[in-house]
């Protein structure tokens, strides 16, 4: 345990301890990082640890429902039998992925300079992140299978939940022969260990923050160590004027139905076309989820007891069962729209238009953009990475799910007979 007189020392120490073990991880083989992720996959199929992890988790249900914490962020916290399972089958498509270290390509100069670039590891990758236990043994699976070490700091609303999670993949990693140092966990959960964290640049490699705006946005402001920005999600669908109003209103009800995951839409945009036949169709679906409606003046118009909605509306990232509707000319204004409200995260367009299909591909800016599919679908699993240490909304290194690759960075191997310059 750390004394709170000392918190920056302690993880301070705590990150020397993980660039230590960074280097035995960079060094170790496919085989044996594998072997750790079977071992702890297989763990947490055990009854014991199943029944010892859910005990702690619901610690954290408790506390986030008598700290008045809504449904759908608890929901978020919740590990029962089969999400630990999920997890662990998620591990299983992570050891089957192909190893990221060592791919590249090579050159010959014409002086007789040979070139190599590899794939290596970043190093030691911080994590700051709010609520999802899940994402504890996601991050450090995806380190371990990376050669990476790997510094978390949850949020207080799964403290619990994490340090038993993080002591297992310590266990793990032991077992297989790694440092079990590899992954290490801050304790503490006042802001001051997160700010503490962002000045480790001497030690930490890569910041990756995961939550809500102020948490991104507080990292993105006061980080020492570069940072891959993630998370924030205000996704949009717009129904163009052709498209299907069933097939539509149900890819929106069913990209809403788990409200607080970052791909979950939050704007739709609707054809002025369709909207008076339309939006009766959209709201039959979404009354399956309670969902409450913020519409413009013409969705009032349609929809009588929806709110009208305000301009924050448009820029909001409920994480709740409410939409914001906006009526729009054409695909232009929808595209309009977007770029001026969006996080870059994912947007799509549902339309029978091949044309207005591309152009909204071509012109929206954002990491995924999407041609009728939800937006539910940008995910890691869902992408073949196996899982995501996030979401990246930023254009350098990364962008989109944050998998395997994107936790390498290049190393350049040059070979000479005795050149000079």
């Amino acid at each position: 345990m750390y004394n709170i007189n000392n918190l920056e020392e302690y993880i301070e120490n705590l990150c020397v301890k993980a660039k230590a073990a960074a280097y035995n991880l960079s060094q170790s083989t496919p085989v044996t990082r594998n072997k750790a992720l079977e071992i702890l996959s297989n763990k947490l199929r055990e009854p014991d640890i199943i029944a010892e992890i859910t005990e702690k988790n619901n610690l954290d249900i408790l506390n986030a429902k008598e700290n008045n914490i809504t449904d759908t962020m608890v929901d978020r916290l919740r590990l029962d039998e089969e999400r630990i399972k999920n997890i662990a089958g998620a591990l299983v498509k992570i050891i089957n992925l192909p190893d990221p270290l060592g791919k590249g390509d090579n050159w010959i100069r014409p002086n007789g300079l040979s070139v190599r670039r590899v794939k290596v590891p970043l190093g030691v990758v911080g994590m700051i992140y709010e609520s999802r236990p899940n994402v504890t043994v996601d991050a450090a699976a995806l380190c371990i299978k990376s050669g990476n070490a790997v510094v978390l700091r949850g949020g207080k609303e799964a403290i619990n939940s994490n340090l038993i999670l993080a002591d297992i993949i310590g266990r793990s990693l032991e077992e297989a022969g790694l440092d079990k140092d590899g992954v290490q966990i801050i304790e503490d959960i006042t802001r001051e260990s997160a700010n503490i964290l962002m000045r480790q640049h001497k030690t930490v490699d890569v910041l990756i923050p995961r939550g809500n705006a102020p948490l991104i946005q507080n990292v993105k402001e006061n980080s020492r160590i570069p940072v891959i920005e993630t998370g924030v999600g205000n996704c949009h669908i717009y129904v163009d004027y052709n498209a299907d109003f069933e097939t539509a209103a149900n890819i929106i009800m069913r990209s809403k139905a788990r409200a607080s995951v970052c791909n979950a839409v939050e704007t739709v945009l609707v054809c002025e076309k369709i909207y008076k036949e339309f939006l009766p169709v959209m709201k039959k679906r979404l009354d399956e989820l309670n969902a409450e409606i913020r519409g413009c003046g013409k969705t009032l118009e349609v929809l009588k007891d929806a709110k009208a909605a305000v301009e924050d509306d448009y820029y909001r990232e409920y994480l709740d069962f409410t939409v914001a509707v906006k009526v729009v000319s054409d695909v232009c204004e929808a595209i309009g729209h977007i770029n001026k409200y969006n996080t870059n995260h994912s947007e799509a367009i549902l339309t029978n238009d091949i044309r207005n299909a591309r152009e909204f591909q071509a012109k929206v800016n954002a990491a995924a953009v999407y041609a009728n599919v939800s937006t539910r679908f940008t995910d890691g699993e869902e992408f073949g990475f196996g899982a995501e240490i996030g979401i990246s909304t930023s254009k350098l290194h990364a962008r989109g799910p944050v998998g395997l690759d994107e936790l390498t960075t290049v190393k350049y191997l040059i070979d000479g007979d005795n050149l000079v310059r």
